[in-house]
């Protein structure tokens, strides 16, 4: 039988598998100040650099890539020591593989719950 969580208890993502908070990514429609366009993905991405809670904003284009439940329901984001590992272990519902769009950083999303989910792996440390 599956431990119920307590309220001041921390999820087990985070106390049990070390994952890490990253980011909140937030869709939105409302164009944004200081966005920064990505070709690959078809959409406006602003607001992570300089919130201090890691709060990012997405604006998509209709003709986005993206999965459309990323294009529609806020994500959140763990940092992980190793994508590749988490995925096997914790038999996760993959939305998008592990891919590299920026040297030194890994990405995949999951889904759980009807949630979008974003694991991230920096450079390995050494």
């Amino acid at each position: 039988m599956a431990k119920i969580r307590q309220d001041h208890e921390p999820p087990e993502s985070i106390s049990g598998w070390g994952w890490k908070y990253h980011h909140l990514g937030i869709p939105t429609k409302k164009k944004m100040p200081d966005e920064t366009y990505l070709h690959q993905f078809k959409f406006y991405v602003s607001g992570f650099s300089t919130s201090p809670f890691g709060i990012e904003w997405m604006r998509f284009e209709k003709d986005s890539p993206v999965d459309k439940l990323i294009q529609t329901v806020p994500h959140i984001a763990f940092e992980v020591n190793d994508i590749d590992y988490e995925l096997a272990a914790r038999n996760l519902k993959v939305l998008t593989s592990p891919d590299s769009h920026t040297e030194g950083i890994r990405v995949a999303m999951i889904e759980h719950n009807g949630a979008p989910i974003e694991l991230i792996e920096f450079g390995k440390k050494k």
